[in-house]
């Protein structure tokens, strides 16, 4: 009878994950560690950014632990709907097109797709970019943004797609690329810390906004994830991440 009671006890220490309580379970954060501010490597190596910071301070409030897996950001949807990750958050632009495979949280930031060039290129609009090789991430939603202004993009003479935004903006330095196409936010932080280097011009190419990816079918997390967003929001919480990152609150 005792090693029926023993064996039992096992068996429920097995189920429970220990008897000393279940590690919490893990959120896997699916992002571009190449895409600054929102996710990229410190001088350490480390994963740090403005949406890392959320990311991280949501999952403690859901009681998990955020595990930050860098992923081909192109590859994006086929990592979420394969479940190799539980969220994709880093700066992710809602659109119609990826509703169809990817549940969002309310919007939390807004974003343009802004035109940079070099500081001393003549190129002053969208009209001058005709005939000119112009640099965009590939799988972003810079490529959605063009694609809307077809009557534009076909004018260039060139339409080059890099792995990450970073790659893009040292081939525009180097003259290989006229101008490049990308997220307002990240642009901005990029060029800011190269003064003299770049000018963004006064046309983009539309707003959008940022939310959490999630799978289609996971919506008990998606429900989760929305209350911790608002309550982040309503607390103040998100506004301190956020002026840490941009000196501003920025957040929708």
């Amino acid at each position: 009878m005792k090693k029926l009671l023993a064996a039992a006890l096992l068996l429920v220490c097995v189920l429970l994950a220990g008897c000393g309580g279940a590690e919490p379970k893990k959120m896997v954060v699916g992002l571009d560690d190449n895409f600054p501010p929102m996710g990229f490597r410190d001088d350490k190596n480390n994963i740090t950014g403005f949406d890392v910071d959320m990311a991280r301070e949501a999952a403690r409030r859901l009681g998990r632990e955020a595990e930050f897996k860098p992923i081909d950001w192109s590859s994006k949807e086929a990592e979420l709907n394969s479940k190799r990750v539980d969220v994709l958050w880093n700066g992710l632009t809602i659109t119609e097109k990826r509703r169809q495979n990817i549940a969002f949280t309310a919007p939390y930031m807004e974003n343009r797709q802004i035109i940079i060039v070099a500081a001393n290129s003549a190129i002053r609009g969208k009209a001058d970019l005709a005939g000119k090789v112009v640099g965009v991430q590939d799988g972003s939603s810079s490529v959605d943004a063009l694609e809307k202004e077809m009557d534009t993009t076909r004018t260039f003479r060139d339409l080059k797609k890099y792995p990450d935004n970073v790659a893009a903006l040292l081939d525009l330095k180097a003259g290989r690329l006229d101008a490049v196409v990308v997220d307002e936010i990240v642009g901005r932080y990029y060029t800011g810390k190269k003064t003299g280097e770049y000018t963004i011009l006064g046309d983009h190419f539309g707003t959008e906004e940022y939310g959490v990816g999630l799978h289609k079918d996971d919506q008990e997390l998606l429900t989760k994830l929305q209350k911790v967003l608002a309550d982040m929001k309503q607390d103040g919480t998100s506004a301190q991440i956020s002026q840490k990152w941009f000196g501003a609150d920025i957040i929708k």
